[in-house]
């Protein structure tokens, strides 16, 4: 299964690189390939034993048909102009965001230390709070949830090279890069949308 997991890895991470490429673009198709993307992950992090992080897929996979639809509906009433401008977090959205990854860090760090065998019960429920708010914000083209993203990718990055799922720890290397890149363009955008 190694072989296998490592080709799944691979492929999983080609979608996923394609799915930012299309994220910083603020391209509807991303929804559709970040749905296949995360289909691959599910696999890819079952075997891992990073139970919160497939879940999270799973999570993605809803949210993606979330996002196509808000993103869709918003492009139809704007007669073919960005889905919905980019904007900034008002403060207490972002105080409830807050709030909301505590409580989901708190819960899912009990689940995954009193009922599963992970070895990283913090570090897997950490990022798949902070992951399921990003992608929240991403759905309502919120900017600093490039900043959340940057954070999560990070921390990735180091749990999956020591899990070693090596081509997954790559990718989350790339994806910390690229959190910096989709700041700058969406704070392009931000910086030319009317007041």
């Amino acid at each position: 299964m190694n072989d296998e997991l490592t080709l799944y890895e691979i492929v999983g991470a080609l979608f996923a690189l394609l799915y930012l490429w299309l994220e910083i673009r603020q391209r509807n198709a991303m929804w559709v390939v970040g749905f296949i993307s995360a289909l691959f992950y599910v696999v890819i992090f079952y075997y891992g034993k990073f139970y919160a992080d497939m879940g999270l897929n799973l999570y993605y996979m809803l949210s993606s048909v979330y996002g196509f639809t808000l993103w869709r509906r918003r492009g139809q009433r704007t007669a073919g102009a960005a889905a919905r401008a980019v904007s900034r977090t008002p403060l207490r959205t972002a105080v409830a965001l807050t709030a909301v990854a505590a409580v989901l860090f708190a819960g899912l760090a009990f689940i995954l230390v009193r009922f599963t065998d992970s070895p990283v019960p913090f570090g897997d429920a950490l990022t798949t709070a902070l992951s399921i708010v990003a992608m929240w914000m991403l759905a309502h083209k919120l900017i600093e949830q490039w900043g959340v993203w940057f954070v999560v990718n990070l921390l990735s990055t180091g749990l999956y090279f020591w899990r070693g799922l090596y081509p997954t720890g790559v990718l989350f290397l790339i994806y910390s890069a690229a959190s910096v890149v989709g700041f700058l363009a969406w704070k392009k955008e931000l910086r030319l949308a009317p007041d």
